[in-house]
């Protein structure tokens, strides 16, 4: 199927982080990838990609949805809602209707859209373990508006890698580059586009955490992020302040990719 143009909305994960490019600047991500195997079946693939992290669903609503639906693609892709159950105040009616409007306004405008659950983190990331039942409640919500409304929905619940840190960056939410590859196989088997099923599947045996290394986790990561946040408040500032999309324009896919 020829979609003509591509674009993924979304927050970190749609735009990519940790996958970092070899210049160790920029990000690539399952959506480029997807963009990629796409375009080789369809040269002239059009694609953008309007995430921007840190975005809860009620900014990708008003940000990007509409941006998205004025490029008139065949295919939109949004990746969101992991902000929205990290946010103290979580509102799991807002949520809901959050979704809801998100997924009927894309479907409404674009023949093809995706969406995502999210994956079970609070195992691999003991300090939101409390945050299990948020995000049942979102992929509750996600599900359901993509059932009423006509989306493809891609499950990550029940993706047993979730557990395995070979696939995530330091922080232990992004993927690093084989979480991106296996994302972008889900991605694709959805759509029916051929790909290799083994791409982004790591051998032998998964890696876990122990006492030690949860403790620098704590230390490296989680105490520098939660000064930042508290900073952050202080001043008024949001997560993804200053921040742009990275690629806000309809490119063809071997433009940069």
């Amino acid at each position: 199927m020829a979609y003509g143009r591509f674009v993924a909305i979304g927050d970190s994960y749609a735009e990519g982080l940790d996958d970092l490019r070899p210049d160790g600047l920029s990000y690539r991500g399952w959506a480029d990838l997807v963009a990629e195997r796409l375009g080789r079946d369809e040269p002239d693939l059009l694609y953008a990609n309007l995430a921007v992290r840190g975005r809860r669903l009620d900014q990708i609503i008003d940000e990007q949805i509409p941006v998205a639906i004025q490029m008139r693609p065949g295919l939109v892709a949004l990746f969101g809602g992991g902000n929205d159950v990290l946010t103290a105040g979580f509102d799991a009616k807002a949520v809901r209707e959050r979704a809801r409007i998100a997924v009927r306004a894309l479907t409404d405008a674009v023949p093809t859209v995706v969406v995502f659950t999210l994956s079970d983190l609070s195992g691999r990331v003991p300090v939101v373990r409390g945050m299990r039942r948020r995000i049942q409640l979102l992929n509750e919500s996600i599900q359901e508006a993509a059932d009423d409304y006509g989306a493809l929905v891609v499950d990550l619940w029940p993706d047993n890698a979730v557990s395995d840190l070979r696939y995530f960056g330091p922080d232990r939410l992004h993927l690093r580059e084989p979480g991106h590859q296996r994302l972008a196989t889900y991605v694709l088997t959805a759509l029916g586009v051929p790909c290799d099923p083994d791409w982004g599947r790591l051998s032998g045996e998964a890696v876990s955490a122990g006492p030690r290394e949860h403790a620098q986790w704590i230390w490296q990561q989680v105490l520098p992020a939660m000064v930042t946040l508290f900073r952050n408040r202080v001043i008024g500032r949001a997560i993804g302040d200053g921040y742009v999309p990275k690629r806000p324009e309809l490119l063809p896919v071997s433009a940069d990719l």
